[in-house]
C-alpha cells in the first residue's frame, strides 16, 4: 500500500457566486466520500481561502522572502486535499475520480516512501 495526495482545486470566484446551498451540498458530497472511503482515507481537511496563504522562498543568499498569497497566481488554487492509502497509482485515481470537485478538479501525487 501506497499513500496518495489527493489535492483539490477550486475557482475561488465560482464558490463566492453561488448559493449557499451549493457549497452545503458540497459539504454533504465530501462526508459521503468519506464514509464511502473509509478504508482508504488516512485524513484530510479544507484550507483557508487563497487570501490567507504566505509563501516562503529562499532568496539565493541564505535568507528567505515572505510574501503574502499563493506561490502562483492562478484561477484554481489548492482549497483542500486528502491523504489517501492505495494499492497503487491505478486505484489512487479510482479513489479520487469520486473526490467532489464541482468548482475546479484533483490533482494526485504519491509520496516518497510511502509517507
Amino acid at each position: 500500500m501506497g499513500k496518495y495526495l489527493v489535492m483539490i482545486y477550486d475557482d475561488e470566484a465560482k464558490w463566492a457566486a453561488a448559493d449557499p446551498s451549493v457549497m452545503e451540498r458540497n459539504h454533504l458530497n465530501h462526508q459521503a466520500f468519506v464514509a464511502a472511503n473509509a478504508g482508504a482515507v488516512v485524513g484530510g481537511a479544507q484550507l483557508g481561502e487563497s487570501p490567507t496563504a504566505t509563501s516562503i522562498r529562499s532568496d539565493g543568499n541564505g535568507g528567505y522572502v515572505v510574501t503574502d498569497g499563493t506561490f502562483a497566481e492562478t484561477k484554481e488554487v489548492m482549497g483542500g486535499y486528502y491523504l489517501i492509502e492505495a494499492a497503487d497509482l491505478d486505484e489512487a485515481l479510482a479513489i479520487a475520480k469520486q473526490v467532489p470537485s464541482p468548482m475546479g478538479g484533483v490533482e494526485v501525487r504519491p509520496l516518497v516512501n510511502g509517507g
